[in-house]
């Protein structure tokens, strides 16, 4: 049994390129996480299936990687009450730099909340980051880590 805490969906693997950020932030935090590619629309049963074991793997949150239909995020939601964090991708066909995406990703209907974040890299980092933020809310260590990274974020812009 895997003691991820943070658990990471991507509808394609042509996503890995983008959602490697969000891996790279968690384990930069010490936050461990696993990553898995699944369909929304090609992979129903098999995501279902996924996000019905989440819990019982101690994922406590998700961060899902879409781009296009961009309906990750939402299935997922649907599916379980876990916090979850959409990453907006820009996929081969995208509309004005990936904003059919982030307009998929954010306009869900009441009552199945997504957090969604900006469109690409700085969003999967971002992804990253707030994950491990909602982690923190119970975990102290992981917290003075977070703020660790952000004063050596601030002294990169101080220094510079």
């Amino acid at each position: 049994m895997t003691t991820s805490k943070v658990a990471i969906v991507m509808g394609s693997t042509s996503d890995q390129t983008t959602m490697r950020f969000a891996s790279e932030t968690l384990e930069s935090l010490g936050v461990d996480s696993e990553t898995r590619v699944l369909s929304a629309h090609r992979t129903p049963e098999a995501l279902r299936d996924w996000v019905d074991g989440l819990e019982g793997r101690g994922v406590r949150v998700v961060i899902c990687g879409a781009g296009g239909a961009a309906h990750l995020a939402g299935a997922v939601a649907a599916l379980t009450t876990l916090p979850v964090i959409g990453v907006p991708l820009v996929a081969p066909n995208a509309i004005a730099g990936g904003l059919d995406a982030l307009l998929s990703t954010v306009q869900m209907p009441r009552g199945i909340p997504v957090a969604t974040v900006a469109v690409g890299d700085a969003g999967a980092v971002n992804a990253g980051i707030l994950a491990a933020e909602i982690l923190a809310t119970s975990d102290e260590l992981l917290g003075g880590r977070i703020k660790e990274m952000r004063r050596r974020n601030a002294a990169k812009i101080v220094s510079g």
